[in-house]
């Protein structure tokens, strides 16, 4: 091992003992139940939000990904920028009301809330494993991700191997020990070296390998226009309707993404989420910095081989062994993060979902995952939820590590096919006629249309982005299976009927968009 491997890989491991320092003793003086450890008892201030919210949103394919569809294509990658901005423009409205339908019953996750919306643990059950099966690539792919970062950081003395169990096992480990807030509490070292490392290259790439932006962008005028203008570089179809289309796909589902709702559902009040809302979009300003620099690495490294590498490749060519190990720090916490969320959101919908009896919702079904913090039914439900945030990081480091195209290859699907949650688990808490079976009917058909232009590789549909292709077909068939089925507004069991009136237990239809949380008589939400 070179003297430069030595010290990156010494900063490295330094460093995953610090995360997993702050990730443990985050949990010390805190309650030992299931909603600490799943949204933090919904505790969470403006600050613990926005850095765990943006830690979801600046993730390891920011510092590949990113400078890796720069460098190939140019301009489509901007797609990235304006889809999260107008989510959380989206998040905005949605995020304070799904906290207030969420803290009102008590509910932990979007298969609570759909589960709770239908007074069916079916359709409940339906959206945990929908959630999960589009979720778990996106694990494998932070896995993945990190592998790549760390070895290229320690200048291939890591194996991707290594690296791969090293991001599992720090993870797990504090994920399971303190849940949410050790995923928000690692987030603060994260997005402080994030932001320190960013910064930093938007200044030293383009002076060491040009003269600068300016002449970075006379250069890509003059000899790679086609970078900036649609459809990009030989892009394969994503052209501007590509980019209107996955843009609105992109921001409506972001604000349903499970681990999105978990950052929601941690707020300690809807204001919080409306000033997070505002903030957020100033940090996505960072990710310029990884397509700056990809764009310089069409001119300082013509020829690479895997685009992916552009940023490390021009890091470790150009900085010292101290400086590589700071960013590639920066990169592997850009994994560890939300990695750790998504297992925690797999744990919670599984656990407590499929597993562990639901929210109680439907009288058909024992309450078993409620009861106060420390109560049997609880640490029952939190210990299954444990289990299968285990299991499913199991599952995707062994297709890291054995199928690395397996998972992979489905998480170009999981916009997609999240997508298709968004009438049965948000617009239903609007639309108060809604019923479970055209909800259900809508999103099977929605899924369906999209898994099969993924297959035939008709995905983009004449530049349309295959998932809103399903999900108007989804909303068309909840639509119509709606009338067909609910006529005057008569749902029938687990339906419409059901789902429109307020029980003597407090559950209402819908969310308050406008309240503070707070236990009182429920109110309707608005219809559609």
């Amino acid at each position: 091992m070179s003297g430069s491997a030595a010290v990156a890989t010494t900063v490295f491991g330094l460093a995953m003992v610090a995360t997993l320092v702050i990730g443990v003793l985050s949990a010390r003086g805190r309650d030992k139940g299931l909603a600490e450890w799943s949204v933090s008892s919904r505790g969470l201030g403006v600050l613990f939000i926005w850095l765990l919210m943006a830690g979801e949103s600046y993730t390891s394919f920011s510092f590949l990904g990113t400078a890796g569809w720069s460098y190939s294509y140019g301009v489509p990658i901007l797609y990235l920028v304006a889809y999260l901005t107008v989510g959380f423009a989206v998040g905005y409205v949605v995020g304070p009301a799904l906290w207030t339908y969420a803290s009102r019953h008590r509910l932990l996750s979007i298969a609570d809330i759909a589960e709770h919306r239908f007074r069916s643990r079916p359709v409940g059950i339906l959206v945990a494993v929908t959630a999960t099966v589009f979720i778990v690539p996106y694990v494998q792919v932070q896995i993945q991700g990190m592998g790549v970062v760390v070895n290229a950081m320690t200048y291939g003395s890591v194996d991707l191997r290594v690296a791969a169990v090293v991001s599992f096992v720090v993870a797990e480990a504090f994920v399971l020990v303190s849940g949410l807030r050790g995923s928000a509490w690692v987030s603060v070292l994260k997005d402080v070296l994030v932001i320190v490392a960013v910064v930093f290259l938007a200044v030293w790439i383009p002076l060491h390998y040009l003269d600068g932006p300016g002449d970075l962008l006379n250069r890509l005028v003059r000899e790679k226009p086609e970078w900036l203008t649609f459809p990009g570089h030989d892009s394969g179809g994503m052209d501007g309707t590509w980019f209107v289309s996955t843009l609105l796909l992109n921001a409506v589902t972001i604000s349903i993404f499970p681990t999105t709702v978990a950052g929601y559902l941690s707020a300690r009040s809807p204001n919080a989420l409306r000033r997070n809302a505002l903030l957020l979009p100033w940090y996505q300003l960072l990710l310029f910095i990884p397509m700056m620099v990809g764009a310089v690495a069409l001119f300082a490294l013509p020829g690479l081989g895997n685009p992916d590498l552009a940023l490390f490749r021009l890091v470790t060519d150009s900085l010292p062994a101290p400086v590589v190990a700071v960013i590639g720090v920066a990169g592997a916490l850009s994994a560890i993060v939300p990695m750790s969320v998504f297992m925690l959101a797999i744990g919670t919908l599984c656990g407590r979902t499929l597993l562990g009896g639901g929210n109680g919702s439907d009288p058909r079904w024992p309450r078993r995952a409620e009861g106060p913090a420390g109560g049997a039914a609880d640490v029952r439900a939190k210990r299954l939820s444990q289990l299968v945030c285990f299991l499913a990081g199991l599952l995707a480091l062994g297709g890291a590590l054995f199928y690395p195209n397996t998972l992979v290859q489905l998480s170009v699907l999981s916009y997609e096919g999240l997508a298709q949650l968004v009438p049965l688990a948000l617009l239903s808490l609007f639309w108060r006629r809604m019923t479970a079976v055209a909800g259900v009917a809508g999103m099977l058909v929605g899924l369906a249309v999209v898994v099969g232009l993924w297959a035939t590789d008709n995905d983009p549909l004449c530049g349309v982005n295959g998932g809103v292709v399903g999900l108007v077909a989804n909303l068309a068939v909840t639509c119509a299976v709606n009338a067909f089925r609910a006529p005057g507004g008569s749902g029938g069991p687990g339906g419409s009927g059901a789902a429109a009136r307020t029980s003597r237990t407090g559950a209402a239809t819908g969310p308050v968009g406008t309240g503070d949380g707070d236990e009182g008589p429920p109110r309707a939400a608005p219809s559609a």
